[in-house]
């Protein structure tokens, strides 16, 4: 059978359960999740897992760990677990909301956590709404809107990662990748501003970590919606080694270095974690 990669992507790891936030993990769930994939998988790091797809010497189970967008709790409860079981993670990071920043759905979800009264479902299914209406939004427009529904945006958050937290990755053995500056959906925005984005991301945490960026995760990261074959090829000019994307399956020899899908662990329960994760070896991109 022909290898294949499974790239797991991750965004939080909670203290504890949040009943808002269900399909993100705490640390415990995630712990018990690292613990079945060390057991079942093999672990690469994601730059060694693309050049072993581009040389065809991936091994069977592999697997690769990614977190997006740079929280905080990425390094102060996710690191420990993933240090603890010897594994590796990338973490592709917006470098616009380092040191004290919020993204517009943080603050949204502060917004209906504090204002919406009901249950937990009705709280969500109100933040489902709000958020879908708000996502394809032009990135000005959003943030405008987000801005009128929530008051004036978040100042000296510490949801976000700060910039000796990215250095503390690297100090961990751990990779880092760009996610654009502010996190805008490619497709939505001009190509002009698009490339900027892109390159401001990688400049800005080159800067932080004083070492090449290569790898690149596209925001939202759909392909055909949130970013075209342009963004693609403005990824390859500036540089970048491998990207990924949020198209569902498993990468294969042959498969786009710089378009490889990943796959979302929502499952709360271990079997049918290991039923999905499997599952999306079976639809190889």
């Amino acid at each position: 059978m022909t290898p294949r990669l499974s790239i797991l992507i991750y965004h939080r790891v909670l203290a504890r359960p949040d009943p808002l936030l269900p399909s993100l993990p705490d640390v415990r769930r995630f712990d018990r999740q690292m613990t079945l994939l060390k057991r079942c998988f093999r672990v690469l790091s994601l730059a060694h897992a693309a050049r072993r797809l581009q040389d065809e010497t991936l091994p069977a189970r592999a697997a690769c760990i990614t977190f997006d967008d740079g929280y905080a709790d990425n390094v102060a409860l996710a690191l420990p677990v993933l240090r603890r079981h010897g594994l590796h993670a990338t973490f592709f990071i917006a470098s616009g909301y380092l040191d004290g920043g919020q993204m517009w759905n943080d603050d949204v979800i502060t917004h209906v956590r504090r204002t919406v009264p009901g249950t937990p479902a009705q709280q969500r299914a109100t933040l489902d709404h709000l958020l879908g209406r708000l996502k394809y939004l032009p990135f000005d427009e959003r943030q405008a809107a987000v801005a009128a529904l929530t008051g004036a945006p978040s100042r000296g958050s510490e949801l976000m990662m700060r910039s000796c937290q990215v250095r503390a990755l690297l100090d961990a053995g751990m990779d880092i990748g760009a996610h654009t500056h502010r996190h805008p959906i490619l497709a939505a925005i001009p190509d002009r501003q698009a490339l900027a984005e892109i390159a401001e991301g990688k400049a800005a945490l080159e800067a932080i970590a004083r070492t090449p960026v290569t790898l690149f995760a596209y925001p939202n990261g759909k392909p055909g919606v949130d970013y075209t074959q342009r963004h693609v090829d403005m990824v390859n000019a500036l540089g970048f080694e491998a990207a990924v994307s949020t198209s569902p399956g498993a990468a294969y020899p042959g498969s786009d270095v710089l378009q490889l899908p990943r796959f979302t662990p929502w499952e709360q329960d271990l079997p049918r974690f290991l039923l999905r994760l499997l599952e999306s070896r079976m639809r190889a991109v």
